[in-house]
C-alpha cells in the first residue's frame, strides 16, 4: 500500500489573509462541469483562455483587491469565511509559532505536479480550506459585514447560494489582521494544494507567490460537517480483517446488517463484504481516532498487505464497491476537536481521514497571479 509520508512545512504565525483582484466565472458557469474546460489543459493558456471569457462576460474580474467574505449554502447548511491570499513566506521553527496544521501527509510528486500545473495556468484556481475556533471580536466583525448588501448573490448551477461581500476598507482590513495575526488553523481540505503552495513560494520569492489562495471558516460560527471516508480493501476478505481486529485488542461481534449499521458511532467500526457483518470495539478511542486505530493497529496485522485502498466519502458508496474480495470498513466520523488535539499534540491522521463539508463550488472566486 502506498501512503503518503512528507509532512508539508508549517506556515509561521502572524496568519496574514492579503487583499487580492478576485476573477469569478459568471454566475450560471459557477458548478458547471463544462466550466472546467477554462482550466484544462494546456495549462500554459488558462490566463489567456479567462481572458477571452472575461471579454465574452462568461467570467468577471473584480475592480479592485479585497479580502472577501463569502457564504454558501448547500444541502442546507451554511459556510460562511474569509478569502484571500495566505502568506506562506514565513515558516515556523517551533510548534509555538505554527499558524497552519496539515492532519494529513502529503505525496511530494503529487504536490509538485499541481506547483507545475499553477505555475503554468499563473493561477490560483481554488481556495484551501482551514478552519478554526475564532475571535468573538472577529465574529462581530463578520456580522457587520454580512448584515450590507453582497456584491454578488446567485444560485449556482451545483444548487449553491453564493453571498459574496468585498472588504475594502483599510480600517476594517486592519482589524481582521490584527484579530487572524494569532490564529491556529486546522487544513481542513487542500493539503497537496498547500504543499504546492510552499514549494512555489520557495521557488520564486519576492513574487505573488509568496501567497496562496485560502478560505479560512470559524467552527464555532458557521461549522463545517466532518464526515468520515469509509474504506474498501480489494485483495483481502472480511475474515482477514477480523482477525487483525481481534489481535489489535478490539472486540468483534457478529451481527445483522441493520444492527451493525445502528451501531456506528464514535466507539464503533463496521466490517463488511456484503453478506457478512461485524461491529469493532476498539480500545482507547476517546484518547485516537478510529481511522489512525485502523490503519496504525490492524491494516498492519493483515497477513498480506491489501493491494490498495479506496476511499468514499458516504456509506452507500463504499458499500456498491463491496464484495467477498473487496470488504469494507465503515469508519464513524471524527471530531473536530480529537483532529485539532492530535495535530497540534505533533500526531497526524492517515491519508483521506476526514471530509470536511460542504466545499464550495469551483468558480466562484479565483487568484490570477498576474494582478496580485
Amino acid at each position: 500500500m502506498d501512503f503518503a509520508t512528507v509532512v508539508p512545512p508549517y506556515v509561521a504565525k502572524p496568519l496574514e489573509l492579503f487583499p487580492f483582484r478576485a476573477v469569478m466565472l459568471a454566475p450560471g458557469r459557477v458548478g458547471d462541469p463544462a466550466s472546467a474546460r477554462a482550466l484544462a489543459r494546456p495549462y500554459r493558456d488558462v490566463a489567456a483562455r479567462l481572458t477571452q471569457w472575461i471579454e465574452q462576460g462568461r467570467a468577471t474580474a473584480d475592480t479592485a483587491p479585497a479580502v472577501y467574505l463569502h457564504e454558501y449554502t448547500s444541502g442546507g447548511l451554511t459556510v460562511r469565511g474569509l478569502v484571500g491570499a495566505l502568506g506562506m513566506s514565513r515558516r515556523a521553527d517551533s510548534m509555538a509559532e505554527r499558524a497552519v496544521w496539515p492532519h494529513e501527509a502529503i505525496h511530494p510528486e503529487q504536490a509538485g505536479e499541481l506547483a507545475d500545473r499553477m505555475f503554468q495556468m499563473d493561477l490560483n484556481p481554488a481556495p484551501i480550506l482551514l478552519v478554526h475556533h475564532g475571535d468573538h471580536e472577529l465574529r462581530e466583525l463578520m456580522a457587520e459585514v454580512s448584515h450590507g448588501t453582497p456584491e454578488w448573490r446567485y444560485l449556482d448551477r451545483t444548487g449553491q447560494r453564493q453571498r459574496i461581500w468585498a472588504i475594502r476598507d483599510e480600517d476594517v482590513l486592519a482589524r481582521i489582521g490584527a484579530l487572524l495575526a494569532g490564529a491556529r488553523c486546522l487544513l481542513a481540505d487542500g493539503h497537496h494544494r498547500y504543499a504546492a503552495y510552499l514549494r512555489l513560494q520557495q521557488e520564486h520569492p519576492g513574487t505573488a507567490w509568496d501567497s496562496g489562495l485560502a478560505m479560512l471558516v470559524d467552527q464555532d460560527d458557521t461549522p463545517l460537517f466532518l464526515g468520515a471516508i469509509h474504506r474498501t480493501l480489494p485483495g483481502t476478505t472480511l475474515d482477514a480483517l477480523a482477525d487483525a481486529a481481534r489481535a489489535a485488542g478490539a472486540a468483534v461481534t457478529g451481527r445483522e446488517r441493520h444492527h451493525a449499521l445502528s451501531a456506528l458511532d464514535s466507539t464503533h467500526l463496521v466490517l463488511t463484504d456484503g453478506h457478512a457483518w461485524h461491529t469493532v470495539s476498539p480500545r482507547g478511542l476517546d484518547q485516537k481516532a478510529a481511522v489512525a486505530w485502523l490503519h496504525d493497529e490492524v491494516l498492519q496485522r493483515l497477513p498480506r498487505p491489501a493491494p490498495r485502498i479506496e476511499h468514499h466519502h458516504n456509506v452507500d458508496d463504499a458499500l456498491a464497491a463491496t464484495s467477498p474480495t473487496s470488504p469494507a470498513v465503515l469508519l464513524p466520523s471524527p471530531d473536530f476537536d480529537q483532529v485539532r488535539a492530535l495535530v497540534e499534540s505533533g500526531g497526524l491522521l492517515p491519508e483521506k481521514a476526514t471530509s470536511f463539508q460542504p466545499k464550495p463550488s469551483l468558480g466562484v472566486l479565483m487568484r490570477p497571479m498576474n494582478d496580485a
